[in-house]
């Protein structure tokens, strides 16, 4: 039996239950890990309400990545040994002190690369990773939009986009996470609350306006996003924290500039091998070198699951959280 933390129906946080389940031995290509830490995203949340179905029905295992130590190897997996240390982003499953793993979806950590910094860091910094360099590749004395610059993703985002060489701007809530946000590579903050933030971006880009703009919010950034955007530039979806974007007539991305507009997601990004191990370890590079620090605001254990929730839900968080287990 091993502590998990489960959704039996789905609902507001205090449907996460802290509870014992059995775990069989790894099956077929899979590896148990004794996880150390498990990172606590937005997307946790979807899952959670019922927003993003279950793959596996209900009841489920919250989670979405973690970091650990392979304690057994099923058959057939040969990259991957007893003692390794790894971390995953695996759908489902990680709010627990131990689980199976699909072993092509663990990557080994570096010994530069700490459990609990993989936790807060695979989900979004691989997220970070496929956006400034795959979706759209950022490069020097680009004008880059990052919508929530104090969350998450969005403190990565900064510090990687600066790390490019780009003229970084970013929307926060409060003076405290604009504050945040300037420490971690925002050139340019905008309170969101108080400011028209188009206006704003055309005041600091003198007109010019931005090539990319990075989007986690979803229903109330927008289409006000796209008045931020340069003719050809891009509009990139990549969470819906206040609500899903409703259908649009897309003819709205012709008369705004001919823009781009995208919802991609690291499943696709990552969904072979090679890519995952590509993405992982261009996101350890940077961290190694200090390039982009993870700041973990929050640690809670398994059983404050909810609270976790809560205060992710309630915008009382900064950077990353992680369970530790």
């Amino acid at each position: 039996m091993v502590a998990a933390v489960r959704v039996h129906k789905t609902g507001g946080p205090e449907v996460l239950t802290y509870e014992e389940i059995d775990l069989p031995a790894p099956g077929q290509g899979q590896v148990r890990v004794k996880q150390r830490a498990a990172g606590v995203n937005f997307v946790d949340t979807y899952f959670r309400m019922g927003m993003y179905p279950s793959p596996v029905g209900l009841p489920f295992v919250a989670g979405n990545e973690a970091a650990g130590e392979v304690t057994a190897v099923g058959p057939g997996v040969s990259d991957l040994k007893v003692g390794d240390r790894v971390a995953y982003v695996v759908g489902l499953g990680c709010y627990a002190a131990e689980r199976n793993v699909p072993a092509d979806r663990a990557v080994k950590l570096p010994a530069s690369i700490s459990y609990e910094q993989a936790a807060a860091t695979m989900l979004k910094g691989m997220t970070a990773e496929y956006l400034l360099r795959r979706t759209f590749k950022v490069g020097k004395g680009m004008n880059v939009f990052v919508h929530a610059a104090a969350g998450g993703v969005g403190l990565i985002l900064c510090q990687w986009a600066n790390h490019l060489g780009a003229n970084v701007i970013g929307t926060v809530g409060s003076k405290e996470k604009a504050a945040l946000a300037k420490a971690n590579g925002c050139h340019h903050t905008i309170l969101y609350r108080e400011e028209d933030f188009a206006a704003r971006t055309r005041e600091i880009t003198g007109g010019a306006l931005c090539e990319v703009i990075y989007d986690g919010i979803g229903k109330t950034t927008f289409p006000a996003s796209l008045d931020c955007l340069k003719p050809l530039g891009m509009f990139v979806s990549y969470g819906s924290a206040s609500g899903q974007i409703d259908a649009f007539n897309i003819n709205i991305l012709q008369t705004k500039g001919s823009l781009f507009a995208t919802r991609p997601t690291l499943n696709t990004y990552a969904a072979k091998r090679e890519d995952l191990v590509a993405i992982a370890n261009d996101l350890f590079d940077v961290v190694s070198k200090g390039a982009v620090k993870v700041p973990i605001n929050q640690k809670y254990t398994l059983r404050d699951a909810a609270k976790a929730h809560r205060d992710l839900e309630g915008r009382a968080t900064t950077g990353s959280s992680i369970l530790v287990t």
